[in-house]
């Protein structure tokens, strides 16, 4: 199981518009200004985003994206799962029948059990976490001082 470019640009995302504080939706174009994204990759992402919904889309002049829930209801499990499906590290956790040993499988049941550790540690880092560690390295610009 790996994390995909897609889980890892949707947390991208999401600290973004949640480091950006209330200060109202964020466009596709800022936040691919900031995050280097491109802003077609930032529309795919919202997509699955949107539906779990941990991500909102105001129309308008003033639209944009915006988080549905508080940072700290928002997990990076949810975030996972929303882009890449449910965790799974073996096959036989995820599709019933796809091994003939499968309910009786000493395998089965220690893949389940690492399974289950990764989802809990994913269920305990929150999005505002991830802020919070994020505003530790952009703290205020230093001035300029050129003329």
């Amino acid at each position: 199981m790996k994390i995909t470019a897609k889980s890892r640009y949707a947390l991208r995302i999401l600290v973004d518009i949640a480091a950006s504080g209330g200060e109202g939706p964020r466009t596709i174009k800022e936040i691919a200004a900031s995050q280097g994204i491109s802003e077609k990759f930032i529309s795919r992402i919202a997509v699955p985003l949107r539906r779990a919904g941990l991500l909102a889309t105001e129309r308008g002049v003033n639209g944009g994206l915006r988080l549905a829930r508080f940072p700290d209801k928002i997990t990076l499990l949810d975030i996972v799962t929303a882009t890449d499906g449910a965790l799974s590290l073996v096959r036989c956790l995820s599709r019933p029948g796809v091994c003939q040993r499968q309910g009786r499988c000493a395998a089965e049941k220690a893949w389940g059990r690492v399974n289950d550790a990764l989802s809990a540690a994913l269920r305990r880092v929150k999005l505002s976490d991830v802020v919070a560690e994020q505003s530790r390295y952009s703290g205020p610009e230093e001035p300029d001082y050129c003329i």
